[in-house]
């Protein structure tokens, strides 16, 4: 990269993972996934690159300068543990080179693979990192739990409050009094460019603002740091096709030009300690891009947001004065974020909370499902059914924030993010009616049913029950281990008291 800044220089970005197999590499990826909190999981389509790069004058070099990269490429978003792991590692190589690696590689590899609602002791050159992976059933918003097996470790552990968490205040200080414009821009994922002064600064506030939405799941694309050497680029800049739904930071100036197009553009300074208010960022009209169209230069002088998007909220201003105030109080950075994580936290949930009430309504009832049947399917979502029910349950319930949610909501279903939500819903209620099926069937009296069914309706059963204990094994379906045990035996007595030649052949598939 070239970069002007002499020092080292830590940034974070996304690739897609180009052809082959998409298939996860780690056996226990679906138990993973299925305990993490979504936007912790392991993505099958994308790696996560964490980079430490130092650039320093150096006459022994050819080109008088010491350049060079050190990345560590992951499936998981974990960039707070890798850029702090990166920040023991990086000086060192550089120093030493392969064999401070293949040391480092070798002690990664006995680490114990990341347990949701585990704390980990993960020893690296000398030091022990500890972390805390988050867990689904975590408390949204509780702080990490405080940890106690510190007991025996030499040296002291460098405990990690958070393995992902940013210090959101410092990245969102500049846009502050927009944060309600960014938060719904993020929530219909609408296309984005930030555009900043360094890779660190682009990468941070690409991924402040995805974390943004959390507990929900932002379902499009992003690139923390986007170069024009990304293969996408040609995707990206074309000006025939509306731009895709992303959020892309990048540095160089060359992209006023060939992304004018986009509809949203936020353009910010290098971000200060939490302590001081840089000037608030005003919203500009993209018209004065063009304008700006001469010199590309320019426009790096004029932090904006470029943008003719009207919010369909009004501003939280007791949120602002909150902030503002604790800025003259010199209230630490963490206390900010708190708040601020805490403030879009709510929003979120006031948002989601009546989407969660009326999908849940679609779940047939329990004493619907019958053990010799098919499980009933879950009603169809209906946006026009679920838009009536927001007269008594929607979000004004839990938000003080007034404006057109209506409108919000109609925006919204056209997002990647409302098919992303619909689908893991869809998927875990599926899984739970499967669960609950299975249940029901343990519950049956399989003796009597047999007593009057002919013998291919008996193997028919056999098939059935076999597949789905395959299936509840396979997408580790929410089921007691003693049912599925209760299951098998039921298929063991069933074939059982089948004639001996359709027993074998049972057998044998």
């Amino acid at each position: 990269s070239f970069s002007g800044g002499l020092g080292d220089t830590q940034f974070s970005f996304r690739l897609r993972q180009a052809g082959g197999q998409r298939t996860p590499h780690y056996e226990d990826d679906g138990e993973y996934n299925r305990e993490a909190p979504l936007i912790l999981q392991r993505e099958s389509a994308h790696y996560f690159g964490y980079v430490y790069f130092r650039q320093v004058k150096d006459s022994s070099m050819k080109r008088g300068y010491f350049q060079k990269s050190l990345v560590l490429v992951s499936r998981l978003p974990y960039v707070n543990l890798f850029q702090s792991l990166l920040q023991l590692i990086a000086p060192e190589y550089f120093d030493k080179l392969e064999p401070c690696l293949e040391a480092v590689c070798n002690e990664i590899d006995q680490w114990p693979p990341p347990v949701p609602g585990q704390t980990l002791n993960l020893p690296v050159m000398g030091v022990v990192i500890q972390v805390r992976i988050p867990s689904r059933v975590d408390k949204p918003g509780s702080s990490p739990v405080k940890q106690f097996n510190q007991e025996n470790l030499l040296p002291a552990p460098l405990v990690l409050p958070s393995i992902h968490e940013l210090d959101l205040f410092r990245c969102f200080q500049p846009v502050l009094i927009h944060i309600q414009m960014l938060w719904e821009l993020m929530l219909l994922g609408e296309p984005i460019v930030v555009m900043a002064p360094s890779p660190t600064v682009s990468s941070e506030m690409v991924l402040a603002l995805t974390s943004c939405l959390a507990p929900l799941r932002y379902c499009c694309d992003y690139r923390p740091y986007f170069t024009i050497h990304d293969s996408e680029f040609k995707e990206y800049t074309t000006r025939t096709q509306a731009p895709p739904n992303i959020v892309v930071g990048v540095t160089n100036p060359f992209f006023i030009k060939t992304l004018q197009h986009w509809p949203h553009i936020l353009r910010v300074g290098e971000l200060r300690m939490s302590g001081d208010l840089p000037k608030q960022v005003k919203v500009k009209k993209l018209a004065k891009l063009k304008t700006l169209d001469t010199k590309p230069g320019d426009l790096f002088l004029i932090l904006g947001i470029y943008t003719s998007y009207k919010t369909f909220l009004h501003k939280d201003k007791t949120l602002i004065k909150r902030l503002l105030k604790g800025i003259q109080r010199k209230r630490p950075s963490e206390v900010q974020s708190a708040l601020l994580r805490r403030h879009l936290l709510e929003l979120t949930q006031s948002f989601i909370i009546p989407l969660e009430h009326y999908i849940a309504s679609l779940m047939p009832l329990q004493r619907a499902i019958t053990p010799w049947k098919n499980p009933p399917q879950i009603r169809p979502f209906r946006q026009e059914d679920f838009m009536k029910t927001l007269e008594h349950a929607g979000p004004q319930l839990t938000c003080v924030l007034k404006g057109d949610w209506l409108g919000l909501y109609r925006r919204f279903f056209k997002s990647p993010n409302f098919d992303g939500w619909y689908r893991q819903r869809h998927k875990e209620m599926t899984q739970k009616l499967e669960a609950l099926h299975l249940e029901a069937i343990c519950e049956a009296n399989i003796v009597a049913w047999m007593k009057d069914k002919s013998e291919v309706e008996i193997v028919d059963l056999v098939l059935k029950l076999r597949e789905k204990l395959v299936r509840a094994r396979c997408q580790h379906l929410p089921v007691k281990e003693e049912t599925l045990q209760r299951v098998g035996l039921y298929i063991e007595t069933i074939i059982g008291s089948l004639p001996e030649d359709l027993q074998a052949v049972l057998h044998h598939h």
